[in-house]
């Protein structure tokens, strides 16, 4: 089976969203993975380097991955909303990716400012056969975080972080994730920064190694 993409321009809530579906080259797709990216406001898109070997592990483990652009990114309509509005973005997305895979079970990931994206809309799921089997947060940013949402979120999540990551440096995101409610898992990636610098291959490999 060949790999397919598509672009797709999706309603959201300040208007179209700028979006990519990808399906895996190999297989029919075993669940949908929604996608977001980081911060708006400091040059994230969804072709940032780290969203797409996100996007391309999670293809590998087989996945259809749906990457968009939050409101006011590239041809997404719309202007930055401080984290609020990009929520409701997520949330026009997701609903479009499980109309488009109505039989299949759903995870969101996200980068950076994008985990916090998936986390927050993650976690306002409630555990049941309609809640998302697994909330990945990449690059985790550990300032200002919110700790009570996380104290009680019953979800699987797994964090992957890189080792020299100065926004959610070690030893602030394991205190953070000491106090994360299970079930979850922290993946430890050799990196040179927040956007795994030379090891990008670790972190593709790492995400398409994620249990089901």
């Amino acid at each position: 089976m060949a790999r397919r993409i598509e672009s797709h321009g999706l309603q959201g809530p300040a208007g179209r969203l700028e979006a990519l579906l990808e399906e895996p080259e190999e297989q029919a797709p075993s669940r949908a993975c929604l996608v977001c990216h980081p911060h708006p406001l400091y040059g994230g898109t969804m072709h940032n380097k780290v969203v797409h070997r996100l996007a391309r592990g999670l293809r590998k483990s087989g996945a259809a991955v749906l990457r968009f652009n939050f409101r006011g990114v590239n041809r997404s309509e719309g202007e930055h909303a401080h984290g609020i509005g990009e929520i409701d973005d997520a949330r026009a997305a997701l609903d479009w990716l499980r109309t488009r895979y109505p039989d299949l079970p759903y995870w969101l990931a996200g980068f950076s400012f994008g985990s916090r994206v998936i986390l927050r809309l993650g976690c306002a799921s409630k555990a049941g056969n309609d809640a998302p089997g697994r909330l990945i947060a990449v690059g985790f940013p550990t300032r200002d975080v919110p700790l009570e949402m996380l104290e009680s979120c019953n979800l699987p999540k797994t964090f992957v972080q890189s080792t020299n990551d100065e926004h959610g440096p070690r030893k602030e995101l394991e205190r953070v994730f000491e106090r994360v409610a299970e079930p979850k898992q922290l993946i430890w990636i050799e990196a040179q920064d927040h956007f795994f610098r030379d090891a990008l291959d670790q972190l593709e490999s790492a995400i398409a190694g994620i249990p089901p």
